[in-house]
């Protein structure tokens, strides 16, 4: 009899064991099938294609300014992408869960956001002190940062709009802008070497990636 008990509590273990490693990967899956990651996924691709479209008919090489409307502006329709996929139809299931889910929000965010760091500085190879890679990095990294925050305080489905009308703004109102301060509120158009711009984008990255994973996206109402 002592042996059918030992048999059975090491059949018990091995089961637990084996349910406790699976239960981390399918909870991941089901997290990301949630947040319609794999859709996101496409997108990133598909906007890290036509960037590079994009880039190759600028004839770069004669001057390489002729890039700012792909440093600026592709590294804005992936963070629209990536704050978009911040939605959660299900908000108070997640509040209430009984484990924290501020590391899946952490993890969703950067891993997105490395892809995207990734892909996008592909269209922009070559000429890295002025608007190559790091540029495309540095603007990821900053307009992921504003669609964060504009997830947490206006939901993930108006996420882009702050970040659209930001850099746009500074896009078609920062020619001729001159002094020390206009490389840090114009950095979304500044060459790559700039520390006030890299600093800049930064500290948004860093402030709206924290306001994101502390709050989560903002619930919004859903269809009546």
């Amino acid at each position: 009899m002592s042996r059918d008990v030992r048999l059975y509590a090491r059949a018990r273990s091995t089961t637990s064991r084996a349910t406790s490693r699976a239960t981390p990967l399918a909870g991941s899956l089901l997290y990301a099938r949630s947040r319609a990651v794999p859709r996101a996924l496409a997108a990133l691709l598909a906007t890290a294609a036509l960037a590079v479209a994009a880039s190759d008919g600028l004839d770069a090489y004669v001057d390489p300014e002729r890039r700012v409307p792909v440093v600026a502006l592709a590294p804005l329709f992936a963070a629209a992408v990536i704050g978009t996929s911040l939605h959660t139809a299900t908000d108070e299931l997640d509040r209430t869960a009984v484990r924290p889910w501020w590391r899946r929000r952490l993890v969703h965010l950067l891993v997105l956001t490395a892809l995207t760091t990734a892909l996008l500085p592909l269209a922009v190879l070559g000429h890295a002190s002025v608007f190559g890679p790091p540029a495309m990095i540095r603007n990821t990294l900053g307009s992921t940062g504003l669609t964060a925050a504009a997830a947490a305080l206006l939901g993930a489905r108006l996420s882009w709009l702050p970040a659209f009308g930001y850099v746009s703004a500074v896009y078609l109102g920062s020619a001729g802008a001159h002094g020390r301060w206009s490389t840090v509120w114009a950095w979304p158009v500044q060459p790559g070497g700039g520390t006030g711009a890299w600093a800049a984008a930064a500290v948004v990255f860093v402030a709206g990636g924290a306001l994101y994973v502390v709050r989560g996206a903002r619930a919004e109402a859903g269809p009546p």
